[in-house]
């Protein structure tokens, strides 16, 4: 049965090693005297997870995501599984802790030590302790019964004991051992290993054998031995079926017996020959895994065929009986958190949790039940064949045996707790760099560039790559001071170093774009205070310590602000003048990080803008990267790849815009993110197969992955539309800041944004007619813009849909108000003047256009050909803006006095006549800036006329809706419609919807119905100016034509009330005849047109309306 030995490859320094496998079997586990322990997902794998636990690191075991190491601080730690997160010190000896192993539950582990002693501990409650004496030399291994009975350990004074746990006793004692001052002059370790299942065999390596001793009767049942074992026996360990034996020998020699044969049926020698000092078989049975004394990793493929074939049925039994299974292969998917201050900590996994298992448990047992006597990694490793099951096997007998014992019975009481369990916290890292513990890494990847750190033999040194060779080439610096963090910036390149006992914690600055000679400062921190984090803004620097502050420093060098944190850093992230900080602001529950986040301004006005909130991330997750998009909104992304944004128009939340994780292939996949854009709208990522970082060789490639929100139903049209509006809106949040902040945008894209998110409301206004959805149509058109109301209205008429355009009418004219009160609010001077000259009753179109250049000079232009726009056909007018989202613009800026909702009258049929205010005595002066835009659609079409229909939308059908029995000034929002009256009060609100209208002089096209009404008479201001021109001119020759418009209305503000109102009055008697008999006209044409009319025994007023909205409804045909 010949297996398949794999190359060796190097996994630690030089010195002692030990390894095992988690309870899957999914990757292996290894420690040495470097101090690190790794986490290898195959014997290929070329950047294994790294976790630092102490100087160095005698014996690891791992037994339910609890990873057990003996250190040589002399104690015993506990760290989560596979984020390698600190869980706590089980227990302390004098001296060093040689090896330590769980027993089958992993309830309990048992550890030796240079101190003669053992000690039984609790892993729930690590003050219930048992220790066993009565060796008399340091104690090279132990090993735990699978029936948790007897303990064996064996020891430098040359026995081998068995200890009983219930009576802390010893039951058996041999002495078959060479006797040793200490472990590392012992001639073999002597790692100890009981028979899976029955625990009916203790295998003890002696010499060049290993002997075999009965449980029940503690005497020597066999010895297996080989001709080509020439060195002692180093370690041993059993087959998860029980029916194999593997050993290690200091010479290199890797043997397998058939234990019931007394057969060798597998001989490998080591490539070259060093020591094997641990082994572990996995729990498939189907490969083992060995480390030697030089540091390096070493597997066997296609060990024991049927052995493998025993374990996978029991396999399958374990996962048929377990759904507790399930929660294990995700932790072991999640085993590559490589280094990256992981904090997720599965620490909270109640051992009673599994109870309802101890059915199964009992079959599965053999299995995976396996004495733990090879040191900690066989136990591991043949446990891991079935996590739930093994895990609960024991504890019915151990409730059992801690009755007899009272120091144990609180152990199997407590673990019953079954509320929140602490989470250890995450550790400081750099967003956008990868472990520190690798020789080759990413100390930062961002927008600006790319710096490598290399730490191996040949070389210890930083590499800086810039993205735009045009800011620097790229540099090579020499990392004599063992800096681990950096940044970069468009200015400098900012380093740093943890201090050492003789060295201080160090930052390093090169500003290369400093434009002296001294390109780079640095400075050392107080003893004790070590950096945590680091980043780089415009001009400035931070750094976060370990004594719970942040220090600000300029670019150059000089030392600024320092300000304390609520708690222990994580990680902070600068861009421009901010600064992003994240932190624990208490302790998380039951896998959740505790984070809070402060966002600080350091422009020169100095401000905090968020204070310490809570950071959301995903449930039992940790933070992977936090930094700004390249627009400057701050971003946040954890470890389940759900990518938030910060919303600063709903009160700095944070929204979700994307998740990486639903476009990973695998679970073991992951997305390094280097950078966010918001325009466009991209998500820079490196994929990493089967990790979560990229190497450094070959380079990686970026990917861009688009961004989507969460919105429910995102494949119905409704959806998508849904999704891809408030998208739009978060995304482009960022022109309001940048444009508050004092930073140039980018006119063009912010309108083409705000273009396509009214596009996108249309289009769901749309959709929600058709689904006869009105009252969703109005909550629509509340999001639209005054002049995308108007299309909507549009819309809505021509659905034939009236009382859905009736209340959007009413909506239009409150935006509209709205506008109003914004531009007065923004321009008070301007206000004032406008509602003083409202009061005095100044309409006319030439005030307007004085009203519009006091308002806005750089429209001037504009203003002054807007006349003939507004006298022009309005058919013409409706064909020139079709293709434009906002057609009304002129409409939109018109308002320039509130005004209040229009009051609901009876009778009244059409909600759009601009007459209709006539019949309100307290008429507001945006009445007709509501009426005017759907006149203004109405009028665009002079004889329209839809088939089956009884109403004919003819020009002089429309034209009875101005004419009432009390007639008003004419006021329409673009000038084309028709209302008439002598009211002072219409005529007041007229004025004001008009001022910002330029004045047209007097134009006279072809007589036509729409060219006579648009006619307007001379306001008092007028009729004063004509007669005080003179005057003006002569005391300012040199005024042009505005000028003096302004000149004068400055001087007509100076007559009194009593003046200024006889002026008015005058203005009035020249056109009171004038307006009435245009209103005899109207009157008589419409008349004759409803004669003519299928309908005519209707009232007229809803004939009016029917006609008037049919009319715009299809003026664009």
């Amino acid at each position: 049965m010949p297996c398949e030995r794999k190359p060796m490859r190097y996994g630690h320094s030089e010195g002692h090693t030990d390894v095992c496998f988690d309870e899957q079997g999914k990757c292996i586990v290894t420690c040495g005297s470097d101090g690190d322990v790794r986490i290898w997902e195959s014997l290929d794998d070329d950047d294994p997870k790294s976790i630092n636990v102490g100087e160095k690191v005698y014996s690891v075991a791992l037994k339910n995501g609890k990873l057990v190491t003996a250190v040589s601080n002399n104690t015993v730690q506990i760290h989560t599984f596979p984020d390698g997160d600190p869980d706590g010190i089980l227990t302390r000896f004098t001296t060093n802790a040689n090896h330590v192993t769980f027993n089958n539950s992993g309830s309990r582990v048992a550890a030796g030590s240079s101190d003669f002693l053992v000690k039984m501990v609790e892993v729930a409650d690590s003050s219930q302790q048992k220790t066993l004496r009565g060796h008399d030399a340091p104690v090279l291994s132990v090993a735990l019964d699978p029936s948790d009975e007897f303990l064996a350990s064996s020891s430098c004074d040359g026995s081998v004991a068995v200890w009983s746990i219930e009576s802390q006793t010893q039951v058996a004692q041999w002495k078959v051992l060479q006797k040793s001052s200490d472990v590392s002059n012992a001639k073999s370790l002597c790692r100890l290993a009981w028979q899976p299942r029955s625990g009916k065999l203790l295998a003890v390596p002696v010499d060049l054998t290993v002997q075999l001793y009965d449980r029940n009767t503690w005497t020597h049942v066999s010895t297996l031995s080989d001709d080509l074992i020439t060195q002692v026996v180093n370690v041993v360990v059993w087959s998860p079926c029980g029916k194999f034996l593997a050993a290690g020998t200091v010479g290199g020699n890797l043997l397998i017996w058939d234990v019931d044969a007394k057969l060798c049926i597998d001989r490998q020698k080591h490539e070259k020959g060093f020591t094997v000092c641990g082994m572990a078989w996995h729990p498939s049975g189907g490969r083992i895994a060995y480390t030697d004394t030089e540091g390096c990793l070493g597997l066997l493929e296609g060990v024991t065929s049927s052995s493998s074939t025993v374990q996978s049925s029991k396999a399958s039994a374990a996962k048929e009986a377990n759904d507790y299974d399930d929660l294990f292969d995700e932790d072991d998917d999640r085993m590559l958190d490589e280094g990256m201050s992981d904090s997720r900590s599965p620490v909270k996994k109640p051992i009673m949790e599994d109870e309802d298992d101890d059915d199964d448990d009992d079959d599965l047992m053999p299995a995976t039940g396996r004495a733990r006597n090879r040191g900690s990694f066989l136990d591991d490793d043949d446990n891991s064949q079935d996590p739930g099951s093994v895990k609960l096997d024991r504890l019915p007998e151990e409730e059992g045996n801690s009755a007899v014992l009272p120091a144990v019975a609180p152990v199997v009481s407590r673990p019953v707790y079954d509320g929140p369990m602490p989470t250890q916290p995450q550790r400081a890292f750099q967003p956008g760099s990868t472990p520190a513990h690798l020789m080759h890494r990413f100390m930062m990847w961002n927008s600006v560039g790319i710096v490598r750190g290399y730490n191996d033999d040949q070389d210890n040194a930083i590499d800086v790559e810039f993205h735009d060779t045009a800011i620097h080439h790229a540099m090579h610096l020499t990392n004599t001071l063992g800096h681990t963090m950096a940044d970069l910036s468009q200015e400098a390149v900012l380093l740093a170093c943890e201090g050492t006992d003789e060295l201080a914690s160090k930052i390093q600055c090169l500003h290369f774009s400093c434009w002296d000679t001294h390109k780079d400062w640095m400075v050392d921190l107080p003893k004790g205070e070590d950096v945590r984090a680091l980043c780089l803004g415009q001009g400035w620097a931070a750094v976060a310590t370990s004594a719970l502050m942040v220090r600000l420093f300029s670019i150059g060098g000089v030392q600024k602000e320092i300000f304390s944190l609520p708690g222990a850093v994580v990680c902070m992230a600068g861009h421009g003048e901010q600064l992003l900080v994240a932190y624990h602001r208490g302790t998380g529950f039951d896998g959740e990080q505790a984070l809070g986040v402060q966002l600080l301004q350091l422009g020169r006005k100095k401000r905090q803008v968020i204070h310490g909130e809570p950071l959301p991330l995903s449930r039992k997750s940790y933070l992977a990267w936090l930094g700004f998009s390249a627009e400057g909104t701050p971003c946040c992304i954890d470890s389940e790849g759900v990518v938030r944004l910060l919303n600063r128009t709903l009160g700095n939340t944070w929204t979700p815009v994307c998740n990486t994780r639903d476009t990973c292939k695998s679970k073991s996949d992951h997305y390094w993110v280097v950078g966010v854009h918001e325009n466009p709208q991209q998500l820079r990522c490196i994929p990493c197969k089967g990790s979560r970082f990229p190497p450094t060789l070959p380079r990686p490639a970026v990917a861009v992955l688009p961004f989507n929100m969460p919105y429910c139903q995102t494949t119905t049209e409704k959806g998508q539309m849904e999704e891809q509006y408030w998208r739009s809106m978060l995304f482009h949040n960022h022109y309001g800041f940048l444009s508050s902040s004092g930073y140039e945008i980018d006119s063009e894209s912010q309108a083409q944004a705000e273009k396509e998110q009214q596009e996108l409301l249309m289009k769901m206004f749309a959709l929600s007619c058709k689904l006869e959805r009105e009252f969703r149509c109005v909550e629509l058109a509340e999001l639209m813009t005054h002049s995308v109301v108007t299309l909507a209205i549009r819309y809505a008429s021509r659905s034939r849909r009236m009382a859905l355009a009736q209340r959007l009418s009413e909506l239009a004219l409150e935006k509209a108000n709205e506008l109003q009160e914004e531009e007065q609010e923004n321009e008070e001077p301007v206000y004032q003047s406008r509602e003083y000259r409202a009061s005095n009753q100044m309409n006319s179109r030439q005030e307007q256009e004085e009203n519009g250049c006091e308002e806005e000079e750089e429209e001037e232009v504009e203003e002054e050909e807007y006349p003939q726009e507004g006298q022009m056909d309005a058919e013409e007018s409706t064909e020139t803006k079709k293709k434009f989202l906002n057609p009304f613009k002129k409409g939109e800026k018109s308002p320039e006095k509130p005004s209040p909702k229009p009051v609901s009258r009876e009778g009244r049929a059409n909600p759009f006549k601009v007459s209709s205010a006539g019949k309100s005595s307290g008429s507001p002066a945006g009445q007709p800036r509501t009426t005017n835009v759907l006149d203004s659609m109405t009028m665009s079409r002079k004889p329209a006329a839809f088939s089956g229909s009884s109403k004919q939308t003819k020009a002089p059908v429309l034209k009875p809706l101005a004419p009432k029995p009390k007639s008003k000034t004419q006021a329409t929002l673009l000038q084309m419609s028709a209302s008439k009256g002598n009211s002072k009060k219409l005529e007041d609100s007229q004025s004001e919807a008009e001022k910002v209208k330029p004045a047209p002089v007097a134009a006279t096209p072809p007589v036509s119905k729409e060219n006579t009404e648009n006619r307007k008479p001379k306001t008092g201001f007028q009729l004063w100016l004509e007669e005080n021109r003179k005057s003006i001119l002569a005391d300012n020759p040199d005024f042009e034509e505005m000028d003096v418009i302004k000149e004068g209305m400055g001087r007509f503000r100076t007559l009194s009330a009593e003046e200024r109102l006889n002026w008015t009055e005058k203005a009035k008697g020249d056109s009171d005849p004038k307006k009435r008999k245009r209103e005899d006209e109207d009157e008589e044409k419409a008349g004759e047109q409803m004669e003519s009319d299928e309908a005519s025994a209707k009232k007229k007023k809803p004939l009016d309306t029917s006609a008037k909205l049919s009319a715009f409804a299809f003026n664009k045909e």
